[in-house]
C-alpha cells in the first residue's frame, strides 16, 4: 500500500511537472491584457500616443486569455497517456479547469474595466458593440494562435507572414466556421461570466458598506 501511494504521487508530480511549463507561461500571456486594462482603462489618464501604443498592445495579447479554453486537448492526450482514475479525477481535470477559468476569468475582468472606461468617457451605447467586435477579433487570434501557430509578437516580428498567410487562411469554409463557433462560445461564456463577477464585486461592495455602516453605529460619538 506504501508503495502504491509513493508511486501514485511520483506519477502526480510528473503530470504537474510536464504541464506545469506551459500552463505558467500561458497564464502570464493571459494576465499581461489584464494588467494593461487597470493601466489604460481604470486609471484616470489622457490618451496620448503612449496610451494608444498600450491600447495597441492590449488588443494584440488580449486573445491569449480566451485561448486558455483550447488547451482542453492537452487534457485529451493526457487522459489518453494516464491510465488512473485517481490522477485524472483529483489531480488532471482540476488544475484544467483552475488554469482555463483563471485564463478566461482574466478575459473577462479585462472587458469589464474597457466597458468601465468607455461609461466614463460617456460612451455606454458602444460597450456591446465593442464586445462582440471584441469577441471576434479574439476569435480570429484564437484561430491563428491554435491553427497557424502565429503568436502575439508576430504583428511586429513578421507582419507581412501574418497578413498574408493569416487572411488567406481564413477566407476558407472549414476556418471561418471555426472562428464562427469560437465567437459563439466567447458569446456566452463572457455573459454569464461577466454577470457572475458583477454579482460578486457587488454583493461584496454590499458587505462592506453594511459591516462599515454596523461599525459606525457601534461607535460612540465624541461629543
Amino acid at each position: 500500500m506504501k508503495e502504491e501511494l509513493i508511486e501514485l504521487i511520483a506519477r502526480v508530480l510528473q503530470v504537474l511537472r510536464i504541464n506545469m511549463n506551459w500552463m505558467t507561461w500561458n497564464l502570464f500571456l493571459a494576465f499581461i491584457p489584464l494588467a494593461l486594462s487597470v493601466w489604460l482603462f481604470r486609471a484616470r489618464r489622457g490618451r496620448s500616443w503612449v496610451w494608444w501604443l498600450g491600447f495597441t498592445v492590449f488588443y494584440a495579447f488580449l486573445p491569449n486569455a480566451p485561448y486558455l479554453l483550447t488547451d482542453v486537448i492537452h487534457l485529451i492526450d493526457d487522459i489518453r497517456t494516464i491510465q488512473s482514475v485517481w490522477i485524472i479525477t483529483l489531480v488532471l481535470i482540476p488544475v484544467y479547469l483552475l488554469v482555463i477559468f483563471a485564463g478566461f476569468e482574466a478575459y473577462v475582468i479585462s472587458l469589464i474595466n474597457l466597458g468601465y472606461y468607455l461609461h466614463r468617457i460617456d460612451k455606454s451605447h458602444w460597450i456591446f458593440r465593442v464586445e462582440l467586435i471584441t469577441h471576434a477579433l479574439c476569435a480570429v487570434g484564437i484561430y491563428w494562435g491554435r491553427f497557424l501557430r502565429f503568436n502575439s509578437w508576430d504583428f511586429i516580428t513578421q507582419p507581412d507572414a501574418l497578413l498574408t498567410k493569416g487572411v488567406e487562411e481564413i477566407l476558407g469554409k472549414q476556418p471561418l466556421v471555426i472562428i464562427a463557433i469560437t465567437f459563439l462560445i466567447l458569446l456566452g461564456l463572457h455573459w454569464i461570466m461577466k454577470r457572475v463577477s458583477l454579482g460578486f464585486v457587488n454583493q461584496t461592495s454590499k458587505r462592506m458598506g453594511v459591516k462599515s455602516n454596523s461599525a459606525n453605529t457601534d461607535t460612540p460619538n465624541a461629543g
